[in-house]
């Protein structure tokens, strides 16, 4: 699966911004779709994972409860990152990821290594 993010850019502190992610295949509906950052000295993060159908609820990074949400648009096959109330901790770059294969349980779906596909990041600029 390809996977093609974009949507990136600068934006002052308390502002918004959408990060889209198109993906190939022909199963969208049957991946998770999620959304990790690495932040410059950092390790990369989990973010956010919208589920597969039937796959269960979206799982959260604490740090962005309340601000971002992910919402996917299966006939498309695209998910989007809306990312509001963003603070300059949240600068990083954004990488769109999906798991094409079987399921597997919830508690593992924060790690990278849940993931099979990756798109190839796109910057987000938080000024303060």
């Amino acid at each position: 699966v390809q996977l093609q993010a974009s949507g990136g850019g600068l934006v002052q502190a308390g502002g918004s911004l959408r990060l889209s992610c198109a993906a190939s295949g022909r199963t969208f509906s049957n991946y998770d779709m999620g959304w990790f950052r690495q932040a410059p000295g950092k390790e990369r993060e989990f973010v956010i994972v919208s589920r597969r159908t039937g796959g269960g609820a979206t799982l959260y990074a604490d740090s962005v409860k309340g601000r971002f949400t992910i919402s996917r648009d299966n006939a498309k096959n695209t998910v989007y990152l809306q990312m509001n109330s963003l603070k300059p901790e949240d600068t990083a770059v954004y990488y769109c990821t999906a798991r094409t294969g079987g399921r597997i349980i919830t508690g593992v779906m924060k790690e990278e290594m849940a993931y099979d596909s990756w798109g190839q990041g796109t910057q987000v600029t938080v000024s303060s």
